[in-house]
């Protein structure tokens, strides 16, 4: 017997550890604020790197917030993954009762970007100072992309689908579309994001062949975007888990639907060639409007990638003129992230929840350290702006060139 509707994937849970906030209200706080908590990189061994600013999740006690049985074997971008999803859980009323009973239709989809660099750096300095006796045998997992997906599952007794999305920036939205086309096939819930923490030395000097990274230590003037002294992109660390469920599902739970993930698409146009990515995110936003069956008119506020290389930062704004027509010219843009700096496939996934947040309280974060727009978009800078947003598309790109689009409906509104 086939279903009265079609399944849809409703976001009913959100948990963040952000650099401006390590809970969803303090995030959002600082958010429609515009707080900037770009600083100097304050990580030991990181002193002399030319990389000088970055976004620090600084008020995180991983002991405060995950077993020590799983501290000793994990990375600090699974300590922050394993948070998250406690939280994104809690706020979704998905207690151990809730899911205990139901392990094969919880399933775990994470992103990542570089993966456990901290724990992989401690111990190759151990191979290298003391000896292969003195390496730990959870260097094997730890380090691994796919870490923090296992952990989550492993930890919360999931034994739905699981996967991970090994990618560059734009995996973080390829993530939640993963997870809404598994809850689209059937799956009850999915938790879905994604979390990193590039900051450890290793990882640093590793990042230092991205010429699209900032090296100005002034946290003010680092990150940029879309300004005549846009200078490239300020890292960061942290990042947010979603709880993605059907939406009939949350209904019946009693539980609200936040919002749902409308339509998804992706495109790929080569590493660092900017000026290409204007195709390929225009044909990714039409792709997710497609599939969200959203006209151009209908969108009520993008959320940026905001690279901060003035020729991406201009293909990105010529993107969504072609995606929107004239509307382009005229939705509210904004990239909150430079004000916490650019956490690789967390960036998006924060995006994410911070355009749900702004569907529910009617406001448009601002660009912090943002003023001098000098391309033809309607920048929100300053302070928040007051709309009615019931549509949000949330745009990434990668380094390596890869280009993605979401859609965002308000609440239960593509439910219906």
């Amino acid at each position: 017997m086939s279903e009265p509707y079609p399944r849809r994937a409703a976001v009913t849970g959100i948990g963040v550890v952000a650099p401006n906030g390590t809970t969803v209200d303090a995030f959002w706080k600082s958010t429609q604020e515009g707080v900037s908590v770009l600083d100097r990189v304050s990580r030991e061994g990181c002193e002399h790197l030319p990389l000088r600013v970055a976004g620090e999740v600084r008020d995180f006690e991983p002991a405060g917030a995950v077993e020590e049985r799983f501290l000793v074997q994990t990375d600090r971008f699974t300590h922050f993954a394993m948070a998250a999803a406690d939280l994104a859980l809690e706020d979704a009323r998905l207690g151990p009762a809730d899911t205990g009973d139901m392990p094969f239709s919880v399933g775990v989809v994470t992103a990542a970007g570089s993966g456990g660099g901290e724990f992989g750096q401690r111990e190759l300095q151990r191979l290298w100072g003391k000896g292969s006796r003195f390496v730990g045998p959870y260097q094997s997992i730890a380090w691994f992309y796919a870490a923090s997906t296992g952990q989550i599952s492993i930890r919360r007794g999931f034994k739905g689908p699981c996967s991970v999305v090994a990618a560059d920036e734009a995996g973080g939205l390829d993530a939640l579309a993963h997870a809404a086309r598994a809850v689209r096939r059937g799956t009850e819930v999915i938790v879905a994001g994604s979390t990193e923490a590039p900051l450890a030395p290793y990882s640093m000097v590793c990042q230092l062949g991205y010429q699209e990274l900032s090296t100005v230590g002034d946290p003010a003037e680092a990150y940029r975007p879309f300004t005549g002294r846009a200078c490239g992109f300020v890292p960061a660390e942290g990042g947010a888990m979603l709880v993605v469920e059907e939406v009939a599902s949350a209904w019946e739970r009693g539980v609200p639907v936040r919002a749902t993930l409308a339509g998804h698409a992706a495109t790929f146009t080569g590493a660092s060639r900017w000026e290409a990515s204007r195709e390929g995110l225009t044909a990714a936003i039409r792709g997710a409007l497609d599939e969200a069956g959203c006209a151009p008119e209908e969108v009520d506020v993008v959320f940026a990638d905001a690279l901060g290389v003035p020729a991406a930062d201009r293909a990105e704004a010529l993107a969504i003129a072609d995606a929107l027509g004239a509307h382009g010219r005229r939705v509210p843009v904004t990239a909150p992230k430079t004000g916490t700096g650019r956490g690789y496939c967390a960036a998006p996934v924060l995006d994410t929840a911070a355009a749900v947040l702004a569907m529910e309280h009617g406001l448009v974060p601002p660009t912090p350290n943002v003023f001098d727009v000098c391309l033809d978009l309607d920048l929100v800078t300053g302070r928040a702006r007051a709309a009615e947003l019931r549509t949000a598309l949330v745009l990434s790109r990668g380094l390596m060139g890869s280009n993605s689009a979401l859609v965002l409906r308000h609440g239960a509104a593509d439910a219906s």
